[in-house]
């Protein structure tokens, strides 16, 4: 625990100036990013009496070492930088809103020739007009379904689409009148860019004059007495309709509004939000985050704000921020959020708080959402923290550990009879997996089957790099042999002050996969780099009995032991891991290792001369005039390559050892991966 006035800045060191300021800790690591009208009281306010502090603000200062700021020209501006260093360096102090569920929107691919509507989830991209999110992807698929008989905008995938152009005959839908079949040329690319313009224009809400138009059209039609005109028309409407009675009416025709409401309680806080476009609930999401700072509702309200709209800036701006922003408490001060949600929009934002009619009667609706949201987000972490709560506290007394083990790695060696041998690397956090945080790695340090040696090789170079990122804060100097310490495929370890890095963190338990010969060479690592503080143990697959270094006996777990499972997640989810590199790594080098040293020859050119060949057998055999049949091979690319591939002498083919299989060498297409079974030789 650090001591605040070690590190306070001087007096008047401090600017008066508009900014955004960061405390690291020891290791130079950002944990807390904050934003200021004016730095010196903001700043100043952080080293007063530690009793005077609200518990999780004196965690924070007692764990931060240093503190720094960079002044900036107006609050706005440190609004954005906020967002941004946020987003960077992910501090641990900072309240991290996480989506309770993985929502779907309709996106409709503008940025093609020929645009797509379809179901998308996840990071928006350019030049995609996204409507949404919906609360299930068949809500999306039944709008969309009554929508394409009077926008029939195409849904295919690229690969039926290409498929349908070579073959010149379109899929079912374009038989049945719900795609206008560009494929085969029935329209232009202008007009079906115009039906999926219509289309957007009809999500968005203008429903009112195109339903006018088609009246009228339809009238047109029954007066010129061309009645099966006038009935698919009148057909269109109804489906229009229909479709619309899918979004509740909620408020004046034409408004566009984000309505967001906040649930709180004194360590977790849930986020609801409806998006009302038209007068029209056409999405909903929520958030739930725990309370890791001082913050009361205004700030979640702010921190909602940017986490909603802070990548607004790469879709269509006009959609992702409405004219209103309806919120049950405004930020403070709230010009500098409705300036910087004005200029994400392009145009004025209203945000305020709803006072009177229809819009606080929504309001409170969607604040019902967010305390049924918050109550069964606390009713299932209840029994999930309950659970894992037992099993690090099973584990940490059936290893006679000084405290629970927070952070837990787990390493696996995988390999197919000797060749292509890996090392995974996975964490579990709070019992939970940490995917950003799995590893992998290439056994370089020898040729050949050894799981031990392994497992001594991989040991020592995550904890050199850790070693190595802890020498950067002077605490003590790293051992300088051994292998290359980088993990597969991975640079060295950043430099940048400030950045995740990637070993940075210790374990507070080390497990291997493996028995006493797996523990021995981890603990041989460890000691060769002096590392005594991090525990470690192996869990064996035959009996699940758990080894600790220098023990004749295993520790036997209950075999209804929620520690017992939890040993057992982790060490399956390092198997899988492993596993998967691995496969990939065998199926790389069967389908097209002998191109891959051809000089000049990159991987767009090695996939067209395997499509357009099928096998490297039959590459093989080709003569320089087929090879230069290839779109991008020229004459002295094709030289090169039938003089490497001339000079090579044909490996003996590959046999699959689970279903007996030959494997054609170098066929476009690997073959299927066999069982986890038999080819994959791991630790006893």
């Amino acid at each position: 625990m650090a001591d605040p006035s070690t590190y306070r800045p001087a007096p008047g060191a401090i600017p008066t100036s508009p900014g955004v300021y960061k405390f690291r800790d020891a290791h130079g690591r950002v944990i807390y990013v904050g934003k200021a009208k004016s730095l010196r009281p903001r700043l100043s306010s952080y080293f007063q009496d530690l009793a005077g502090l609200h518990p999780r603000t004196a965690t924070m200062v007692t764990t931060a070492a240093s503190v720094e700021w960079t002044v900036v020209s107006t609050e706005v501006e440190a609004l954005q930088l906020e967002y941004s260093w946020i987003k960077e360096f992910d501090p641990r102090f900072n309240v991290k809103y996480r989506d309770d569920k993985s929502y779907p929107e309709l996106a409709v691919t503008l940025d093609e020739e020929y645009p797509r509507v379809q179901v998308m989830r996840g990071a928006h991209k350019k030049g995609v007009r996204y409507f949404g999110p919906y609360g299930h992807a068949w809500a999306i698929r039944e709008t969309v379904d009554l929508l394409l008989r009077v926008f029939p905008v195409r849904t295919c995938s690229n690969g039926v689409f290409r498929r349908a152009r070579q073959i010149g005959r379109p899929c079912l839908l374009g038989y049945i009148g719900k795609c206008a079949a560009p494929c085969v040329g029935r329209v232009s690319p202008e007009e079906h860019r115009a039906l999926a313009e219509d289309f957007c224009d009809f999500m968005a809400g203008r429903t009112g004059n195109y339903l006018r138009r088609l009246e009228t059209a339809m009238q047109e039609a029954a007066a010129d007495m061309e009645y099966e005109k006038a009935a698919r028309l009148r057909d269109d409407i109804g489906a229009l309709k229909r479709a619309m009675e899918k979004n509740a009416i909620v408020l004046a025709d034409a408004t566009d509004a984000d309505l967001l409401a906040v649930a709180e309680d004194e360590l977790e806080a849930a986020v609801q939000i409806f998006h009302v476009r038209g007068g029209r609930v056409r999405g909903q999401r929520g958030w739930v985050t725990d309370k890791v700072e001082d913050v009361d509702t205004a700030g979640l309200v702010e921190h909602a704000l940017q986490q909603l709209y802070g990548a607004a800036a790469g879709d269509d701006r006009d959609e992702s921020v409405p004219r209103e922003v309806l919120v049950p408490a405004l930020p403070d001060p709230a010009e500098p959020v409705r300036e910087w949600l004005s200029g994400l929009r392009g145009a004025q934002v209203d945000l305020r708080i709803p006072q009177r009619g229809d819009k606080k009667d929504l309001m409170a609706t969607v604040q019902r959402n967010a305390q049924q949201a918050l109550a069964l987000h606390k009713t299932k972490r209840a029994s999930d923290l309950t659970t894992r709560s037992r099993a690090l506290q099973e584990i940490a007394d059936a290893l006679e550990l000084d405290s629970v083990p927070l952070r837990i790695e787990c390493f696996d060696i995988s390999h197919l009879q000797g060749e292509d041998v890996v090392a995974s690397m996975v964490v579990f956090e709070d019992g939970l997996a940490r995917k950003s945080e799995y590893r992998r790695f290439q056994i370089k340090g020898f040729e050949g089957q050894d799981d031990v040696r392994s497992m001594h090789e991989v040991i020592g170079r995550r904890f050199r790099r850790y070693l190595r990122e802890r020498e950067q804060t002077g605490e003590w100097a790293v051992p300088e042999t051994g292998p290359d310490d980088g993990a597969a495929g991975e640079e060295g370890p950043r430099t940048e002050e400030g950045r995740p890095k990637r070993f940075a963190y210790p374990p507070q338990l080390l497990v291997v996969d493996g028995g006493q010969p797996q523990v021995a060479a981890a603990r041989r690592a460890l000691d060769e780099l002096g590392i005594d503080d991090v525990a470690l143990c192996g869990l064996a697959k035959r009996l699940e009995e758990v080894w600790l270094p220098g023990e004749d006996d295993p520790v036997v777990l209950p075999r209804t032991s929620e520690g017992l499972y939890l040993l057992q997640r982790v060490r399956d989810e390092a198997h899988r891991f492993a596993i998967t590199y691995q496969r990939g790594k065998r199926s790389k080098r069967l389908t097209a290792g002998e191109l891959d040293s051809v000089p000049g020859l990159g991987e767009t050119r090695r996939q067209a001369l395997l499509k357009h060949f099928g096998s490297l057998k039959k590459l093989r055999a080709a003569t320089v005039d087929e090879l230069c049949t290839v779109p991008g091979i020229g004459r002295r690319t094709a030289e090169t390559v039938a003089a490497a591939l001339s000079s090579r002498t044909p490996a003996a083919p590959a046999v699959n050892t689970a279903t007996g299989e030959i494997i054609e060498d170098g066929a476009a297409e690997p073959a299927p991966a066999a069982p986890e079974t038999a080819p994959i030789q791991e630790t006893p």
